[in-house]
């Protein structure tokens, strides 16, 4: 029953795409999140019978990915109708539908065993993003699209070379004509090893573009920037970890083939000048939705990083994907309504964003301290296990690395946002009647209950959910 978390998004795409009412049509979106994270619950549960399919298949790499996508899909959806009752000005019948033809395409992302159909799904997440982020209709988003569809396009094509040169690596080692991920791993061994590593090089060039890895994060500020927040919402916590997901599934490849300490080398210098130049751009940065972007850079090199320290640091990668995830929702939704309130998104013009937003204001408080690694949350667990993998698993140097450059951030960060939510709100702030209510701050209080449940106690059904993705991940044939 796989296919089902990809049919019933498109289903529900194709009714929010003919729904003629246009305050009806928001509704749709919260009722499919519900019913894709109840068909999802039920596969995992064994209610719903598994197909176990050759080409789609919820193993525990894709339960950790796609679950965190869909409970992340799921509060934003019950913040849909609530924004867009702000914006009678714009017609929502592209938004809505194509908000659910993004959680289709996530999901079969995340559920395919095919290099192949791995890649199509990747390239359909990214036309599916382009009017979402143009939602505004501005100049500035209008900017902001074409460049996230240029260098986005560029990186799904090179990630597309990086698939040939996989194939032609495994023809060389005389392997079954197949892209099947099983089949890969099968017979990785034989693989041609001077064309797997060019392989690993270019898919980590091509889904490093969509996850934001410096250098080839230029897109980020700008989209994240200019898109309603709900939106980067999206991007920060679902897009990059399915492009994580995508370079795990081709890492297990390399890995298997007695090449992943050649991969690891690339990930750590890959993770680290991530943080690096996330470190660099996020100090004395005034645009808030930016400073974000920049956060978004800074912890998708934390997950490489962690899957390159290998051993304990590629459980601390997995569950730092969901912390990550979570939390960029609480930020990104909280500076959606800091902006609509102020009419601006730079601390030139926000102020005393608690007294003006007294939830909203505290939550984007309270999601810089989680972000930012800080107890009691979950990404400090997530960060505090990859340290240990780097201080514990002799790479001392990548540790202190590390650790000096999460300081920094947090100065940089920090000074941002308290300048931003203390003091007394400006006038300009008196010109918007924007106000917190339920309906826009409620999905962000139950995500920041889960990023600080998570950082409190991990279930045992999680914990033994990724010990098993981290040794797939890590398992030699």
């Amino acid at each position: 029953m796989e296919i089902g978390l990809v049919l019933l998004p498109l289903a529900a795409a194709v009714v929010a795409a003919v729904v003629p009412s246009q305050r009806v049509r928001p509704l749709v979106v919260p009722v499919a999140a519900c019913l894709h994270l109840a068909l999802f619950a039920a596969i995992l549960a064994g209610g719903v019978s598994s197909g176990r399919g050759v080409w789609l298949r919820l193993d525990p790499l894709a339960t950790v990915i796609l679950g965190t996508v869909s409970v992340l899909f799921l509060l934003i959806a019950f913040y849909v109708p609530g924004y867009l009752e702000l914006r009678p000005d714009r017609d929502n019948r592209v938004f809505c539908a194509v908000l659910l033809f993004f959680l289709a395409m996530t999901s079969l992302l995340a559920l395919a065993q095919h290099l192949g159909l791995l890649w199509v799904a990747m390239e359909a997440t990214t036309l599916a993003t382009a009017p979402l982020l143009y939602f505004n209709r501005t100049a500035r988003s209008l900017e902001a699209t074409w460049k996230y569809l240029m260098i986005g396009s560029v990186g799904i094509a090179i990630a597309l070379l990086g698939s040939l040169f996989l194939a032609y690596s495994a023809h060389l080692g005389g392997g079954e004509p197949s892209l099947l991920f099983e089949d890969l791993l099968a017979g990785a061994g034989a693989f041609s090893r001077p064309w797997l590593r060019a392989a690993f090089v270019l898919l980590l060039v091509g889904y490093g573009t969509k996850m934001g890895l410096a250098p080839l994060h230029t897109w980020k500020p700008d989209a994240y920037g200019e898109a309603p927040g709900l939106v980067g919402a999206l991007l920060a916590g679902g897009m990059t970890n399915c492009a994580f997901l995508a370079l795990l599934r081709v890492y297990r490849v390399v890995n298997a083939a007695g090449e992943g300490a050649f991969a690891r080398e690339l990930l750590v210098f890959m993770g680290l000048l991530s943080i690096g130049l996330a470190a660099v751009f996020v100090v004395r940065q005034r645009d808030i939705k930016r400073m974000l972007a920049y956060s978004s850079v800074e912890h998708v090199g934390i997950l490489v990083l962690g899957i390159g320290l290998g051993g304990i640091g590629v459980f601390g990668a997995l569950l730092h994907a969901i912390n990550n995830g979570l939390t960029k929702g609480i930020l990104f939704l909280a500076a959606g309504n800091i902006q609509r309130a102020y009419g601006s998104k730079s601390t030139d013009e926000i102020s005393g964003a608690i007294s003006r937003l007294p939830i909203s204001g505290s939550l984007f408080l309270v999601g810089f301290f989680a972000i930012t690694g800080s107890p009691p949350f979950g990404p400090f667990v997530s960060e505090f296990t990859i340290v240990n993998a780097a201080i514990g698993g002799g790479h001392p140097v990548a540790g202190t690395l590390f650790l000096v450059l999460l300081g920094v951030i947090f100065i940089g960060m920090g000074s941002t946002v308290l300048s931003a939510v203390q003091g007394r709100p400006g006038t300009s702030s008196a010109g918007t009647p924007y106000k917190d209510d339920l309906a826009r701050t409620a999905p962000i209080l139950v995500a920041a209950a889960l990023v600080l449940f998570l950082g409190l106690y991990l279930p045992a059904p999680l914990v033994s959910l990724l010990e098993r993705a981290s040794a797939g991940l890590e398992a030699l044939p």
